[in-house]
């Protein structure tokens, strides 16, 4: 089997989109737009999530101390400005809302990190039967910086040596899954250490199946 989603109806739809960069990786689909949010909208959102923040969690830290260091921002779909961005998010992609989980926001203070990961679920762990029941797999993930710390703090595709550094209003769209619906291993990632300043970003992930 081909070890691409080129038959992927969302990959194929980002890829007609005018403005839409996709990274030259057969291994998977993975697509940068620029300017998706105004910074004037992008500080709104830092703004909620700094009132509105908890410590990050984490399914599985695969017994690495200090895996996920950042903290969260539960957004409320209800707010007009998280509604607008879901929509936004919905109709760039095709994917439907009832496949999409709550709106999060991410906060990374200096020495604040993400260790490498994927944003699927280990088939066949606790948390696979826990989390994927009823929903399935995260099969893409819609993840926009809200700001540019003064160092640190871009994005690693590790399997693929691509390193994607922050820029306000930037979104990242990448699929998880290969055709057979299996995790993609390319999708390894992680949020580097924030050096100086602090980063922001937005999370959208999208199921197989309607959500909640």
């Amino acid at each position: 089997m081909k070890r691409g989603v080129a038959s992927d109806p969302t990959a194929e739809r980002l890829k007609s989109r005018a403005g839409v960069q996709r990274v030259p990786d057969p291994r998977l689909d993975l697509f940068i737009i620029r300017h998706f949010l105004d910074g004037a909208t992008c500080a709104e959102f830092c703004a909620l999530i700094d009132a509105n923040r908890r410590p990050s969690t984490i399914a599985d830290d695969q017994g690495i101390a200090q895996f996920r260091t950042s903290e969260t921002c539960d957004l409320d779909y209800r707010n007009p400005l998280v509604a607008k961005v879901r929509t936004r998010l919905s109709e760039l992609t095709g994917l439907p809302l009832s496949q999409a989980e709550p709106l999060q926001g991410q906060r990374y203070a200096p020495g604040q990190e993400f260790k490498p990961h994927t944003d699927t679920f280990n088939p066949g762990s606790a948390d696979y039967y826990l989390h994927c029941a009823e929903a399935g797999q995260r099969s893409w993930t819609a993840m926009l910086y809200l700001n540019e710390p003064e160092e640190g703090g871009a994005t690693r595709f590790k399997a693929i040596g691509k390193t994607i550094q922050p820029e306000t209003g930037k979104l990242l769209i990448w699929n998880n899954l290969l055709p057979d619906g299996t995790p993609n291993d390319a999708t390894l990632h992680q949020g580097m250490k924030v050096r100086q300043g602090t980063k922001f970003v937005l999370t959208q992930w999208f199921r197989q199946h309607p959500f909640g």
